[in-house]
């Protein structure tokens, strides 16, 4: 196991938060999603939502450690990564399969992280130290760019890579971080 973090933090992109800032100022120490460290974390934590939870996706993300963190739909990703940096965001139902619980959809929506599509490799690996059912890849991928020329973050839809500000191209690859 400790290996196999040390692959995924050596390998992986990480994401800082690029959101309004008066959201991450916010974050208080204690905040964050609960942590969804094994399969007995994930059972203790699933009992204690109610059908009206389950019937929305909740927040997510993978903390630099790995670990699955769950909270609220309507919770800012920030908060549920207690203000840190992330190896993933976006969004995540469960459903019952086959008498266990298994992801039914899962995106990489996360507008104050804006996480790359290649985030779901740690989204999986974290799912699979959980012992869940998951899907190949996300459900649903958001593609996120910054504008080279406004500089402002933008989701690409369906393939054109046009700032919706400005009008100015924007680029194939991942750039919404320019520290990263």
């Amino acid at each position: 196991m400790c290996s196999r973090l040390a692959d995924v933090r050596g390998r992986r992109r990480s994401y800082r938060y690029v959101g309004p800032v008066e959201l991450k100022t916010a974050v208080r120490p204690g905040d964050g999603g609960c942590r969804i460290g094994s399969a007995a974390d994930f059972g203790g934590w699933i009992v204690e939502q109610s059908a009206a939870e389950l019937a929305e996706p909740f927040t997510f993300v993978v903390g630099m450690d790995g670990v699955l963190r769950l909270a609220p739909r309507r919770s800012e990703h920030v908060a549920c990564a207690g203000g840190g940096m992330v190896l993933s965001a976006g969004e995540i139902s469960f459903m019952r399969e086959a008498n266990r619980w298994a992801v039914g959809e899962v995106s990489n929506q996360s507008t104050g992280y804006c996480p790359d599509v290649s985030s779901w490799s740690a989204v999986a690996h974290a799912l699979d130290d959980v012992e869940l059912g998951r899907p190949s890849g996300f459900t649903h991928e958001v593609v996120f760019r910054r504008c080279p020329g406004c500089q402002e973050h933008n989701i690409v839809r369906e393939d054109d890579f046009v700032c919706v500000f400005c009008d100015s191209d924007l680029p194939a690859a991942w750039n919404v971080d320019p520290a990263a």
